[in-house]
């Protein structure tokens, strides 16, 4: 049983998993809260329970109180259905959506484990890897996984769809001195439109010359679409726009540049096919994931970091301007993004999984090449 919901962060690494396991013959099935799959994924598992959530909006006594009323509803639905279904293990992928059927597991004595997707332990993770029978890790150094959790820890890495794997298969581009220039920006509900608003403004900034080699795919909000092909087309730029691109993976694979938040699925993918980035971590996140994944794709050299408080549409434009003009610096980083990823990690997440449904804690192995 795989426990994954909310953000499409926590959903599609369970996909990934999902995935691998049906490869090897091992019946899979989904526990989520009940918006479902609103990703319209077309997730791959036997069947789908939806049980109640929710997540912590405040501190107030009327939040907190709303909050503990569902995730108790929630529980009680998912012991009930694990009575039904009898999995040999459960598998949590953070976010509170988690959080009732791995306290109902708990609770009928199925072994348990969270897989981390994020350098730092999300909230509801903090919550439950106390009495996780294990964990699993996508970096080698995770904030708040420390002292006596850190023996239940394995790192397996983030892993991605199979339609990530077979664009990986597509080797970077250098960019030519006058040949033509993929960009692709998209950032989710809570980047789209911070991208909207920015990213037209710094592509106009540049230089005409730089700008008719220019092909931009962007994602947008439905209400943003069409203020954003304006603007590209007032600039004379070339360019696609989009609410969702359900080829995101291809594209991410035919693009010289990528302009995104920092997701931990994001930067899975950017590493696994291998391709130069500015990353703008999501601002105001109450444990800075973003912030700490983008800064550890920096260090390995596969991309930049730049805070949005401190990214103006003209230090933007100067950004891309440079790149632009240093290919070679372009290259170096697609590859060292693609040196950091592991496109092996759902092999790995997979192995880990049935270790425990065969009743054993997952040993640790820690690949020596793997930086993120």
């Amino acid at each position: 049983m795989l426990a994954a919901g909310g953000t499409g962060g926590h959903l599609f690494p369970a996909f990934a998993l999902a995935e691998e396991l049906r490869r090897r013959g091992i019946a899979v099935d989904l526990m989520t809260d009940m918006r479902g799959d609103r990703y319209g994924s077309g997730f791959p598992a036997r069947a789908i329970y939806q049980v109640p959530s929710s997540t912590l909006a405040s501190r107030t006594p009327r939040d907190v109180a709303k909050t503990a009323v569902a995730l108790a509803s929630g529980i009680k639905a998912a012991f009930t259905i694990l009575k039904q279904v009898k999995p040999s293990a459960v598998i949590g992928f953070g976010g509170y959506p988690t959080y009732p059927p791995l306290v109902a597991a708990r609770l009928r004595r199925i072994p348990t484990a969270v897989h981390e997707q994020n350098a730092v332990l999300g909230r509801a993770n903090k919550m439950l890897v106390k009495r996780a029978t294990a964990i699993a890790t996508s970096f080698d150094r995770t904030k708040f996984l420390d002292g006596r959790l850190a023996h239940k820890a394995v790192l397996t890495g983030n892993p991605v769809r199979q339609a990530v794997i077979d664009a990986a298969t597509r080797g970077y581009d250098v960019p030519g001195p006058n040949g033509v220039v993929r960009i692709l920006i998209f950032g989710g509900s809570q980047g789209a439109r911070f991208f909207a608003d920015s990213v037209p403004l710094a592509l106009f900034a540049l230089p005409d010359l730089v700008r008719k080699r220019l092909r931009v795919v962007q994602q947008a909000r439905e209400e943003d679409v069409e203020r954003v092909r304006e603007a590209y087309t007032e600039a004379g730029i070339s360019a696609d726009i989009a609410p969702f691109f359900a080829d995101l993976p291809a594209r991410m694979a035919a693009a010289h540049l990528i302009i995104a938040r920092a997701g931990a699925s994001t930067v899975a993918e950017l590493t696994v096919i291998g391709r130069p980035s500015i990353l703008v971590p999501l601002p105001h996140a109450l444990d800075n994931d973003q912030l700490n994944n983008a800064r550890r794709l920096a260090e390995s050299g596969g991309g930049w970091c730049i805070e949005q408080r401190n990214l103006s549409p003209e230090r933007l434009a100067d950004e891309i301007e440079k790149l632009l003009a240093a290919p070679g610096t372009l290259a170096a980083a697609a590859v060292a993004a693609k040196t950091a990823g592991r496109a092996d990690a759902v092999r790995r997440l997979a192995d880990f999984t049935l270790e425990l449904a065969d009743g054993h804690r997952p040993a640790a192995r820690v690949p020596t090449n793997m930086r993120l």
